[in-house]
Formats: C-alpha cells, sequence, structure tokens
C-alpha cells in the first residue's frame, strides 16, 4: 500500500524558485474517482502563469497551490463507485495538480492509454487536444476554408492546424523562421509572425482568411480580425482582450475527454496529428521545466516524467 507521495507547490507566487516537491498525504480517491500512479505529466503556460500570480486575487496562495493539469500514468485505487477502470490500467487525462508522483482524477476525465503511445507521449497530449479540437469546432472549419494559426508552432497551434488540415481546410500558420520547414512538412503555410504579418498572410491569401485562431495572445487580434473581415470567425485562447474587438474568447475545457480523444487518437495513431515532445524533465526539475515553458517559443511540449517514464 502507497503511504507516501510527492507534489510540486508553491506558498507564494513568484519566479520558478517558489516551487518545491513536497511529502503530502497520499490521496484518496472519492465517489467517481479514481488515484492515479503518475508516470509522466505535461507542462503548459497556465502553470507558470498560476505560480506568478497573474490569475491571483490575494497576495498569497491560501494553502500551498498544486501544479499540473494533465498526466499519464496507471490506475492504483478506485472510488467507492468506480466500475469503468481498474487498478494497473494505463489512462492519461486531464488532472489538476499532476506534477506530482499520485493525483486523484474524476474517473470520466481519463482515457485508456493504447500501447502503441507511451506515458510521455500521452501525457503531452490531453491539454492540447481538447483545446484545439474545441476550438476548431467552435470556428466551425470546414473544407474549402482558409484558417490562420497564431503560434502554429505551439502545442495547441500545431494540434488545431492539424485537425484543421484533416478537414480538408487550408492552414497558414504564424511562427519564428526556425520552425517553418517542420510546419511546411506538416502541410502548414508558415509565416513571420510580427510587423508587417497583415502583408505576409495576404501574399500567400490575397483574399484573406475564413479564420483565425490565436494560440498566441501577443496582440494579433486586430490584424485577425482585419485578415478575417470581421470579429464572427476569430477566436482566442489566449488574449484577456477579446471583448474590446469582438472576438470570441474560450479558456476552460468543457469537451467530454473521451469524445475528444475517439476523434483525436485515430489521427495520432496514423500520423495525421503528431504533437512533438520538445522536452523533457524529471519531476525535481520542475523549476528548470517552467522556465524554459516561459520563454513561449517551443515546438510541441515540455512533459515531467515520474520515476522510469517510457
Amino acid at each position: 500500500m502507497v503511504t507516501t507521495a510527492l507534489a510540486v507547490r508553491y506558498a507564494r507566487y513568484g519566479d520558478p524558485g517558489v516551487l518545491s516537491l513536497d511529502a503530502v498525504d497520499v490521496p484518496v480517491p472519492g465517489p467517481g474517482e479514481v488515484r492515479v500512479a503518475v508516470r509522466a505529466a505535461g507542462v503548459n503556460p497556465y502553470d507558470w502563469k498560476s505560480r506568478r500570480g497573474l490569475y491571483a486575487k490575494d497576495a498569497a496562495p491560501a494553502e500551498p497551490a498544486r501544479v499540473g493539469l494533465e498526466c499519464a500514468g496507471t490506475v492504483d485505487a478506485l472510488g467507492p463507485d468506480v466500475t469503468t477502470w481498474s487498478p494497473g490500467d494505463a489512462v492519461f487525462g486531464l488532472a489538476s495538480g499532476s506534477a506530482a508522483t499520485h493525483v486523484v482524477v474524476p474517473a470520466g476525465r481519463l482515457v485508456a492509454k493504447p500501447e502503441w503511445l507511451s506515458f510521455v507521449q500521452a501525457a503531452a497530449l490531453p491539454v492540447a487536444c481538447e483545446t484545439a479540437y474545441r476550438a476548431i469546432r467552435l470556428l466551425d472549419v470546414r473544407a474549402g476554408d482558409i484558417l490562420l494559426v497564431h503560434a502554429a508552432a505551439g502545442a495547441v497551434g500545431l494540434v488545431a492546424s492539424q485537425l484543421a488540415l484533416a478537414r480538408g481546410a487550408r492552414v497558414v500558420g504564424t511562427a519564428g523562421t526556425a520552425n517553418h520547414d517542420f510546419l511546411t512538412s506538416l502541410g502548414i503555410e508558415p509565416v513571420l509572425y510580427g510587423d508587417g504579418l497583415a502583408a505576409r498572410v495576404l501574399a500567400v491569401a490575397p483574399d484573406g482568411v475564413d479564420a483565425v485562431l490565436d494560440a498566441s495572445g501577443r496582440g494579433v487580434l486586430p490584424v485577425s480580425v482585419e485578415l478575417a473581415g470581421g470579429p464572427e470567425r476569430v477566436l482566442t485562447i489566449a488574449d484577456g482582450s477579446a471583448s474590446q474587438y469582438g472576438v470570441r474568447a474560450t479558456w476552460s475545457a468543457d469537451l467530454p475527454l473521451p469524445e475528444v480523444f475517439q476523434a483525436v487518437l485515430p489521427l495520432v495513431e496514423r500520423g495525421a496529428v503528431t504533437l512533438p515532445v520538445a522536452a523533457t524533465f524529471p519531476l525535481e526539475q520542475v523549476a528548470a521545466a517552467q522556465t524554459l515553458s516561459e520563454t513561449g517559443h517551443l515546438r510541441g511540449k515540455i512533459v515531467l516524467t515520474v520515476g522510469a517514464s517510457v
């Protein structure tokens, strides 16, 4: 029986030095929950933004805050009414506080991990895939559309671009020049972000675009509305000023994860959707992982590993 657990926490807001790996009580799953022995946990911009207090209303967390939104691992305990999982099942999903050795997760926020998918790869998928799938659905991207994706080399941008391509859309993606060849290899038409963006997009899409996904949050909404001919099919997942431009924003995961991965996993298996792992760090090096995440210029995801993750 597991008697001790470790979890990444912080008791005050600030730079990565506020993070600590603490011994905590082993979580006990309640009704509708399972406990997962974590093998890998994804790192997301939300982690460092929360650590810096960007979403906070108070000067410090009321109690030590946990880190992480997604994980992959094995089920090792069940809540009293859970019949959908068994101990030993390999799973991945959305799990608050997942930067830990053990985490309790609602049973419906997990998906069975297929054998062809490693724990590290699986841990990279939940947030990016749910967000991208939700965004493409909200934008109603269809065959023949031209979709502009800001930050197309980031995790959400990459998945959203590939989901749109799978629907028969054409995708133009903003990225730094170091990622242009990579995006081209996936069928995405890269353009450099920054000043003069509108002209560069119009050079490849002279009539503008049909829809825009802002996954960057770096002040691109005005040019997005211009290129789309209005705000109706512009969506941001990263810019809090959306309402100023009449643009829709979507923030929180609200789609059933089994529904998302019923659609997405077959695309991942056949290579139509790929999400590179930019870097891995052991759980003990979470501060270094978040420092890298905070640079904002990554191709794919950062993943924390726990134990002998594969």
